[in-house]
This record gives C-alpha cells, sequence and structure tokens, in this order.
C-alpha cells in the first residue's frame, strides 16, 4: 500500500481496485494531469473504469484536501498529489508546469504575513512566464 493509498485508509475511504488505480495514476504521473488525462491513462490499465468514478473519485480526494486542484488560467482542471509544499511556473506558449521550491520566498512570505499582523496558514503561489530568448 502506497502512502496516498494509506491516507485514503485513515480517513476512511472504502479502497476499491478502480479507486486504487486511479491513485497509481496520480502518484506516477510526471505531470499534472487533467481529469480526462487521468481517465485514459486508468483506462488503458482497466477499460472498465468509468469517466464517472475517475470524476468523483478526484472530487473526493480533492475535498479531502489528499490532491490539489489547480487551473491555472485554463478551462479545465489538473491535479497533483498533496505531498510537499512547493509553487509552480507556468510557461504561457507550451502549457508546461515547473515545480519549484525556494526557501528564501517562503520566508519572505512569513515577513510579510508578519507585518501585516496576521500568521500564515495556507497559501499557493503560480508564477506565469514566457520563455526568455
Amino acid at each position: 500500500m502506497n502512502l496516498l493509498e494509506q491516507k485514503c485508509a485513515d480517513v476512511g475511504m472504502k479502497m476499491t481496485e478502480q479507486r486504487k488505480l486511479i491513485l497509481h495514476v496520480l502518484t506516477t504521473a510526471a505531470d499534472h494531469p487533467s481529469v480526462e488525462s487521468v481517465y485514459e491513462r486508468a483506462k488503458k490499465l482497466d477499460d472498465s473504469i468509468s469517466m464517472a468514478t475517475v470524476y468523483r473519485t478526484l472530487n473526493m480526494l480533492d475535498e479531502l484536501n489528499l490532491v490539489v486542484r489547480h487551473e491555472f488560467k485554463e478551462n479545465f482542471s489538473r491535479y497533483e498529489v498533496n505531498d510537499e509544499h512547493h509553487h509552480h511556473l507556468i510557461d504561457l506558449e507550451t502549457g508546461d508546469v515547473i515545480e519549484f521550491q525556494n526557501r528564501e520566498l517562503e520566508l519572505l512570505k512569513e515577513k510579510i504575513a508578519q507585518e501585516l499582523g496576521y500568521e500564515l496558514v495556507d497559501h499557493r503561489l503560480e508564477l506565469y512566464g514566457k520563455k526568455s530568448r
């Protein structure tokens, strides 16, 4: 059982074979797949899986905060496992999503919140750009 499966079991989610398959697709994805991409990848492994099952499972995982749903200024959502804190740089020309971490940025966000009289409890940063020529 992988870590995501264990987290699902810990919150009482019934682990059907199709849900395990969806979790497998998510945990092995090198990108941030859309619902349609998750469905297509899962369908190659089990042709009995339905789009409705993928939608319901992803919505449930999102509600449980086990995946993160991103829109990246697109007309569809993309998903990733909620396992480590990072940010995204989205290439506006190719649609590529680059994940990054930056310690200085983390410290700056905390400092800004403190200066404004707040305790930072959550945040999301998405940068959009075009490759420098």
